[in-house]
């Protein structure tokens, strides 16, 4: 499993997401918390059609965290893609991880 650099970690403000083009598709990646933990998911919001998950809030429910869509505000788990409102309804989720301060996303 290849892992492409991405971004510097500090180039990511803590709460938030910020997109990146990764293979052609565009990635949503987010910094949930003001530590090295990020998240990536496909950046499609697949009710609006849309690319624009990474301009979405991030949240925690029941322990997990989530991303709710700026546009029509379904939530999107972080770690697996999954909507919460709607089962039906999920987006890929990328595996992360950061070195040496670069963030690394294996798509």
């Amino acid at each position: 499993m290849a892992f492409q650099k991405v971004c510097d970690i500090q180039d990511i403000i803590p709460g938030t997401g910020v997109c990146a083009l990764i293979d052609g598709q565009q990635v949503a990646i987010f910094r949930p918390r003001d530590n090295e933990e990020v998240f990536a998911i496909s950046n499609m919001d697949p009710f609006a059609r849309s690319n624009v998950l990474s301009r979405g809030l991030t949240c925690e429910h029941q322990g997990e965290l989530w991303v709710a869509s700026p546009l029509k505000k379904q939530r999107f788990n972080l770690s697996t893609g999954l909507c919460l409102e709607d089962e039906r309804f999920s987006v890929k989720a990328y595996k992360t991880r950061v070195t040496k301060g670069k963030v690394e996303i294996s798509a």
